[in-house]
């Protein structure tokens, strides 16, 4: 992992100045100010006044005026993301000589900011050791130690912040950099447990799943490695080379390596669908369909609750318009598998076709209880009601379809993209 999974600039991570002493900055930095006053007066500073442009234009004289200057000036350059500047001003500060928590940990944070993790780590101990229940400058020394690779020292507090911190923000600086303390000591098992976890929390974010992807890829590299070498002939290796190209979209190959695992171990479950799916991805031509087809009969004779083989065998039949041979095979599909989306949403549109659209409702609403962000079960659920004659349920179900439709990609075509199986379409021109 990168820096990234620190925070190396607020621009782009999750402006770690709106939330390292609680949110929003600007009510941090009035009560970081506050805590900074009161702490000259302890240390016999006295006669502070309240920030003002008039008092900011006065030539400092006294050494509390000038702590304040300079600690003022680099809480601006703070808010104006100007770390190199903010480091400056708070510097000159600390050479005054006094032992203000908050202004080690102002410091700390812009050092932070820059990616000067060996100056930072220093002055947030301090900070820490001056007053250690500060709000976030714990979490914040840990990340940088994160950054520093003394992993170790880091993961404690790494932990708690994760498991109990409720800022979102804050969360997931503590994640990602616990993510990356574990895969630093070796602790994978909790790495990955880490990484699950953040996408959850975090299903929209791109470094977050960067992150994740990178890691779970990795585990999955070194796996398979382990595999090829402890069992370089065997089924298994085959079948994970298989799948490897098939994702790669190296159809040929990952064919190739299908029949090899054929050859080793004939009545392995699931290699011929995945050898049917391949040759289909690769190819829609009549005599790839029709090997295709073999390959589905072959594995739903050898596992008759293959659902994705009777699927699939079952939409190339749909598309040729052989609906009863279709319809046969996705009620063997939804049978091994209920929760099977796609063959619900198959088995609804079929028997809608056959004349029996009243069947239809109760397999397309069970998809959209599966999935009621999929605008395809909307369509074919449209379609149904109109055969009812049923024509404000059928507007209904039209208008979510063209809501979803609005607000998301339509989906790949069959069998150019990574899905398990070929995917339902809507088909707006011949529908409601």
């Amino acid at each position: 992992m990168t820096r990234a999974a620190g925070l190396p600039d607020c621009g782009h991570m999750l402006h770690l100045e709106a939330a390292l002493m609680d949110p929003p900055f600007r009510d941090c930095l009035d009560r970081l100010l506050d805590h900074f006053r009161r702490s000259l007066r302890v240390a016999g500073f006295a006669g502070l006044w309240l920030l003002s442009p008039l008092a900011a234009q006065t030539e400092p004289q006294s050494p509390s005026e000038l702590l304040q200057a300079h600690f003022t000036e680099g809480q601006k350059a703070i808010i104006e993301n100007r770390y190199a500047d903010a480091s400056k001003a708070l510097e000159k500060a600390l050479e005054l000589g006094t032992e203000i928590p908050e202004l080690h940990a102002s410091l700390g944070f812009s050092y932070f900011q820059q990616g000067r993790f060996v100056e930072a780590a220093p002055v947030l101990e301090r900070a820490v050791a001056l007053k250690p229940g500060m709000p976030n400058v714990a979490l914040l020394l840990a990340a940088t130690r994160s950054e520093l690779g003394r992993f170790r020292e880091a993961v404690p507090e790494l932990e708690r912040a994760f498991a109990s911190v409720n800022d979102p923000a804050l969360q997931r600086l503590a994640g990602l950099q616990l993510q990356r303390s574990f895969s630093g000591l070796a602790r994978d098992r909790e790495a990955v447990e880490i990484a699950l976890k953040m996408t959850q929390l975090h299903p929209q974010d791109p470094e977050v799943l960067y992150h994740a992807g990178r890691l779970l890829g990795h585990m999955a590299f070194v796996t398979v490695s382990q595999l090829s070498k402890a069992a370089p002939d065997s089924v298994w290796t085959k079948q994970a080379a298989g799948e490897a190209y098939e994702s790669d979209g190296q159809y040929e190959r990952a064919a190739a390596e299908y029949r090899k695992a054929l050859e080793i171990s004939p009545g392995q479950r699931g290699i011929h669908y995945r050898l049917g799916r391949t040759v289909l991805r690769g190819s829609q031509e009549p005599d790839a369909v029709e090997l295709a087809m073999k390959e589905f009969e072959l594995e739903l004779r050898a596992d008759p609750t293959n659902a994705n083989a009777a699927y699939e065998l079952g939409e190339i039949y749909r598309r040729s318009g052989e609906l009863e041979k279709a319809r046969a095979l996705f009620e063997q599909a939804v049978e091994s598998y209920p929760g099977f989306e796609q063959a619900q949403i198959a088995l609804g549109g079929v028997l809608t076709s056959l004349g029996q659209p009243e069947l239809a409702l109760a397999h397309l609403r069970t998809a959209i209880l599966i999935n009621s962000q999929n605008e395809v079960s909307h369509y074919r659920l449209a379609q149904a009601h109109r055969a009812l004659g049923r024509a404000d349920e059928m507007r209904r179900a039209l208008d979510t379809y063209r809501k979803l439709r609005s607000t998301q990609a339509q989906r790949v075509a069959a069998g150019a993209s990574n899905e398990p199986v070929t995917a339902q379409q809507a088909a707006p021109e011949s529908g409601p």
